[in-house]
């Protein structure tokens, strides 16, 4: 058993980790992104474009791409409203 990168044994990670409903896309990843989106505080928005851009290549192709414009113009129109 050794620790990881926030001092958490191994075991303790994959009992969350790699319990994956849908595929496998997430955990095959050294570093989950709901982890990094998690560790970083990163809001729901910007986590959701980490999210389909880690992702895409292995799940949802273009369509995951859309989605991460999606959630760029959407953040774009609510950051312009309080501008």
């Amino acid at each position: 058993m050794f620790d990881d990168y926030r001092g958490e044994s191994q075991i303790e990670m994959f009992s969350y980790t790699m319990n994956q409903v849908g595929g496998d896309h997430y955990t095959n990843m050294k570093i989950q992104p709901v982890e990094f989106i998690h560790a970083n505080n990163i809001p729901y928005i910007e986590g959701s474009c980490i999210k389909y851009l880690c992702r895409w290549r292995d799940k949802g192709g273009v369509e995951d791409l859309k989605k991460v414009k999606h959630f760029v113009d959407l953040l774009i129109e609510l950051e312009s409203r309080d501008a």
